[in-house]
């Protein structure tokens, strides 16, 4: 095989059937169980579970030999990793490109810090599987891909943010005001990859007008658009309108978290990947 496409699963592509793409599980870990995210993982079982479970939560990435085994024999690899801000996926992902580039000097690893999750992730491994479609070759691909990364972006809103207090992301109390009060946080991927708060509205309504917002703010003056629901399609389909509304070219994309972005965007939670 001489391109083949790796990214941890944060990017939703566990399911998908997708020639020369292949899947990396993040874990979910509790005290009483392990929830491993690949194709076998029913999410929202998951999500059910997780809500009456009073303990400790966490994520864990994938290790070296994860990764490793995962490249096979590819001549050429692009790793597509979740934000470093959140997860060490990407630090493992380049431990394992020198182990693999030091055994095979004939073959390159890409590591793409995403600086990001969910769907601006698809939206890079799109852009890598057009890019290879035009039969650029691999230094080519790798710069067109930097310069891609400056023109997506992320945006989510959550109704939950308990397992990101747990697991230290936000405050407690944050947490439990937010669910109090039916308050929607809104907020986006920062340009160093850490979550930066927004907006927050009382209610889905006013929350999905402020996403549509914020992305004509970033910069969205319509094209691809991909939207993850966590048990929210309804939300989803929602937006998606709004979007089209205002944007005629947009095109949109509407599908459900797999585990890890269900995790942290938690039931009803929403995240948006765009093109600027």
């Amino acid at each position: 095989m001489k391109y083949l496409i790796v990214a941890d699963s944060s990017a939703d592509l566990a399911t998908r059937r997708i020639e020369n793409v292949k899947s990396v599980p993040l874990k979910i870990i509790t005290d009483v169980k392990e929830y491993v995210d690949d194709k076998k993982l029913n999410a929202e079982i998951m999500v059910n579970e997780l809500e009456n479970y009073k303990g400790r939560s966490s994520s864990s990435c994938p290790n070296q030999s994860d990764w490793l085994e995962t490249f096979g024999d590819a001549q050429y690899v692009f790793c597509v990793t979740i934000t470093s801000g959140l997860s060490g996926s990407y630090n493992t992902a380049c431990m394992a490109k020198k182990e693999y580039e030091e055994k095979y000097p004939d073959r390159k690893v890409f590591v793409v810090d995403s600086l990001s999750t969910g769907p601006e992730m698809f939206l890079i491994v799109e852009k890598i599987l057009e890019m290879i479609a035009s039969e650029s070759d691999f230094e080519s691909i790798c710069e067109s891909i930097r310069k891609y990364q400056q023109t997506t972006g992320l945006l989510f809103m959550l109704e939950s943010m308990k397992n990101l207090a747990n697991n230290g992301r936000v405050s407690p109390l944050v947490a439990k005001l937010a669910g109090m009060l039916g308050i929607r946080v809104i907020g986006k991927a920062s340009d160093v990859g850490t979550l930066e708060q927004v907006d927050k509205c009382r209610g889905q309504a006013k929350a999905l007008q402020s996403i549509v917002t914020n992305m004509k703010e970033l910069g969205y003056r319509g094209g691809k658009v991909k939207i993850a629901h966590c048990i929210n399609h309804s939300g989803a389909g929602t937006l998606a309108d709004l979007i089209k509304k205002e944007f005629s070219n947009a095109t949109v994309e509407i599908y459900p978290c797999r585990g890890l972005c269900s995790f942290y965007a938690e039931r009803g939670g929403l995240l948006v990947g765009f093109e600027k």
